[in-house]
């Protein structure tokens, strides 16, 4: 029985599997691959204003898989239900796990997979297709909506503003109306005509049309609603016109051209008049280029250009102009002009004037002046109770120096004592125009020299009271008398003489009548009421300046007013920085001084030049603007200075050879004697032979000074100063003269005698002798050769020589050959004969006469 069974089920399996195989093949012939796991589509998606634009929508697959009761794994469906309720179907039951057949019983387990895998695909797609096609309908609805509604408040707007528009009694433009047609002939003119419906889509065009369009971007063609005809399509016919059927419509661009042109033809309260012009107020500094002057009045450039010309100035746009021309080009445009300076970044740098009320008694400045070697400075000492001179190089004194003196009494006084060497007038007059009282020292040995007539012309020039010591009256041959009537030549009458000059005679060894001499300059302070308000910012004068290592820029100054402190910042010429330190003429550090008290001040950026005025200023700014307004109005005398000159001197120079020139490079340890050696080497120049001075600087000798110099073959003078280490290699290295002074009267002796050097030496014409040609001798290859007699002097080889004939000369050359009996000889003295020949040149005759002469060259002194 059981065999049977089993023989019979193999049959029924055997016949089943013949029934169910079919070839195993792909879905599509010759290719092997996956389904689409996201489907994609296109949905046109509208926004405001008429715009709309198309939208990829994919609707994505996700699959879940868990496994189930019966140990598969299978897929959940709640993402399926969902989709089926969407779209308002029932959810269909989950799909059971399929019992393999026979066929697949005999496939591999990956063969069983793929093949699953593949139908569970198919299953998929079909959902999602159905899925995006609802979501596509939903999408398409809300779409028609959103355009019902952007529709309806569209035209609620076009009535209200047609309703505005009636009221404010403006006519509503003829093309907001719908177009009529012509009348035909024989058509009924009081029959109705049809009226064409303003319809969506003309709207939506209209939109579209004020839409901006991206550069580059297509365009999508505007769309048309479904039942609206083409306005383009098939003419009006007369059947078409009685019948009332809808014709040619008025396109939309020419109703947009007519209310264009309705709007801008609307009189306005301002249409006729002219815009009104704008008077502006122009700032004109000292120099402006053309542009910007254009800039500021709101002028094109070519406009002011034209203005110029018709002003005779031929200027481009780059090109700059004066104030005055600025001024009357503004006042041609119309424009109202502000003159401004650039100096006027210094207003208010001195501040008011003060009150007598504010202004407290100080001490006099007193300057000491005379002939050098007067004993100015010995007088001082003797007052100061100390020994200057005796440190000072030479003997002589080579920079200001300014001390107070406190008397006995318990006043004070400021002196000054300046150099009495020619080379320092600069000084001498810098000391004269910050001084108060001047106390004229004369030797009553020597009496009135040089330089004491030019300290009276510069105390005359200051406008200062001028009191007279007669120093040196130890001396035997002193003699005070020959003094005073000396002095009377130059206008100064002494009491004496019954003049209001005071004098004393003092000696400054012997330490007598100071007594006097202070009592003198007490008295004339007296009768001065000096003054000045402590209670300001200080404000002085630059007496002296230098460059020491370690401490910086060392600036002697002499507070004229208000007090200076610690900490203040301050301007100094073209140099400005903060108050470090304050140090007095004993050099002791102090914390602030007052007006007539001479200071040395630490702290500035750089070494300002002697005589420049000191300010103290409220904040940093100020000090630099102030600053650099100095350095470049500086720059620019300098560049003035050393300009090329003239056409006309261009050319005179280059005709007559330019002059020679000397480059030096001077370093000095104070600015007052480098500014008297600079001015000594100056005035040493002439027409053929001047010194160029290159760079000039306080401080000892660098690299950049040796570089300077190497660059230009220029030659070092150090005065007072020495190389570093560096610079002195350098100039070992490159050859570079290096000339160290301590007296100025070296300085000035080397550099004479350097020019002198340099002048062209002196040619002077020297008489040798007369020779006579009484025979001529043709020679081959030689010439013409003249038989000669010395009648005078003698004659040499290689000296010139000049040919007379009748007294006229006719040749001047040197000679070519001088021979006695066929020898080349040097030399041929009166009374010999000789033959001799001329270089290129032989038209000689019997009877002529030979002048020789040589030049020589002597060298000339300045």
């Amino acid at each position: 029985m059981t065999t049977e069974t089993t023989g019979s089920d193999s049959d029924m399996t055997t016949s089943k599997e013949k029934e169910q195989r079919k070839p195993l093949k792909l879905s599509r012939p010759g290719q092997l691959e996956l389904k689409k796991t996201v489907e994609s589509g296109q949905v046109r998606q509208s926004f405001s204003h008429g715009r709309s634009k198309a939208v990829a929508v994919e609707v994505k697959r996700s699959r879940t898989f868990a496994r189930g009761e019966s140990g598969r794994m299978t897929e959940i469906t709640a993402a399926r239900e969902a989709a089926e309720k969407l779209l308002g179907s029932t959810p269909k039951p989950p799909v059971e796990p399929v019992e393999p057949t026979p066929e697949a019983r005999k496939l591999t387990a990956g063969e069983r997979a793929t093949r699953a895998q593949a139908l569970e695909h198919s299953r998929h797609e079909e959902e999602e297709r159905r899925i995006a096609d609802a979501k596509a309908a939903v999408l398409a609805e809300e779409e028609a909506k959103r355009e019902a509604e952007e529709d309806a408040r569209r035209s609620v707007a076009e009535v209200a503003a047609r309703k505005l528009a009636e009221a404010q009694g403006v006519a509503t433009p003829p093309a907001a109306a719908p177009a009529m047609p012509p009348p035909l002939p024989g058509a009924d003119p009081d029959a109705p005509v049809p009226k064409r419906e303003v319809k969506t889509s003309d709207r939506d065009s209209d939109a579209r049309s004020k839409r901006k369009v991206v550069p580059g971007a297509k365009v999508p063609p505007p769309r048309r609603a479904p039942n609206e005809p083409r306005r383009r399509q098939g003419k009006l016919t007369i059947s078409q016109a009685l019948e009332g059927g809808d014709g040619r419509q008025r396109s939309l661009a020419s109703v947009r051209r007519q209310r264009e042109k309705m709007r801008t033809a609307a009189p306005t309260r301002h249409a006729h008049q002219p815009p009104q012009r704008v008077i502006r107020e122009v700032t004109i500094p000292e120099t402006i280029t053309v542009q910007e002057l254009a800039n500021r009045m709101a002028e094109r450039g070519a406009e002011v250009v034209k203005t110029l010309m018709k002003m005779d100035v031929m200027a481009t746009i780059n090109e700059t102009i004066d104030a005055d021309t600025a001024e009357l080009v503004v006042t041609e445009f119309g424009h109202k002009h502000k003159r401004v300076a650039a100096a006027d970044v210094e207003i208010g740098l001195s501040g008011m004037p003060d009150d007598d009320t504010n202004k407290q008694p100080r001490a006099p400045v007193v300057t000491i002046m005379g002939h050098v070697d007067h004993g100015k400075t010995s007088l001082l000492d003797a007052l100061r109770e100390t020994d200057v001179a005796a440190h000072e190089t030479g003997g002589i004194t080579q920079h200001i120096g300014a001390y107070q003196v406190n008397l006995k009494s318990g006043q004070k006084i400021t002196f000054i004592d300046t150099p009495g060497h020619a080379a320092f007038t600069e000084m001498r007059l810098r000391g004269a125009s910050v001084t108060d009282i001047v106390v004229l020292v004369v030797a009553a040995d020597d009496g009135i020299m040089e330089q004491t007539v030019e300290a009276i012309n510069h105390a005359k020039l200051a406008k200062v009271p001028i009191i007279v010591a007669i120093n040196k009256m130890d001396r035997p041959d002193a003699d005070p008398d020959k003094v005073r009537n000396a002095l009377l030549q130059h206008e100064l009458v002494v009491e004496e003489m019954g003049g209001d000059i005071l004098n004393v005679e003092v000696s400054a060894i012997q330490r007598t009548n100071l007594d006097k001499l202070e009592e003198a300059i007490l008295l004339q302070a007296e009768v001065l009421e000096l003054a000045a308000n402590p209670n300001r910012p200080g404000e002085g004068a630059i007496i002296e300046a230098k460059l020491e290592r370690g401490r910086g820029p060392v600036a002697t100054v002499l507070v004229q007013r208000g007090t200076l402190r610690v900490g203040d910042i301050l301007v100094a010429g073209s140099q400005w920085g903060r108050v470090r330190a304050l140090i007095d003429d004993r050099g002791e550090m102090i914390e602030m001084a007052g007006p007539s008290v001479p200071v040395e001040v630490l702290g500035l950026n750089g070494v300002p030049l002697a005589g420049d005025s000191l300010s103290v200023v409220e904040n940093d700014a100020r000090a630099r603007e102030i600053a650099d307004f100095r350095e470049s109005s500086k720059r620019d005398q300098e560049i003035a200075a050393s300009g090329r000159g003239s056409l006309e001197q261009m050319m005179a120079k280059i005709q007559e050879g330019e002059a020679a020139q000397l480059p030096v490079v001077i370093k000095s340890d104070v600015h007052g004697s480098l500014e008297a050696i600079v001015n000594s080497l100056q005035k040493m120049g002439t027409d053929e032979v001047k010194i160029q001075v290159l760079h000039a600087g306080v401080g000892g000798i660098n690299e950049s000074d040796i570089t300077l110099a190497r660059a230009t073959g220029a030659t070092v003078i150090g005065f007072n100063v020495r190389a570093n280490a560096q610079a002195r290699e350098l100039a070992k290295r490159d050859a570079v003269d290096i000339k160290y002074y301590s007296i100025i009267y070296n300085v000035v002796d080397d550099m004479k005698a350097a020019l002198s050097g340099m002048l062209s030496p002196t040619r002077r014409e020297n008489f040798l002798g007369y020779a006579e040609i009484r025979q001529i001798f043709d020679i081959t290859k030689v010439g013409k050769v003249g038989g000669c007699m010395i009648t005078e002097g003698m004659v040499k080889r290689g000296a010139k020589v000049r040919l007379l004939r009748d007294d006229v000369v006719i040749h001047d050359g040197t000679l070519k050959t001088l021979r006695r009996f066929k020898d080349e000889v040097r030399e041929v003295k009166d009374g010999y004969e000789c033959g001799m020949a001329f270089e290129n040149y032989g038209d000689i005759k019997v009877g002529d006469r030979i002048e020789c002469y040589e030049i020589e060259e002597v060298a000339r002194e300045l």
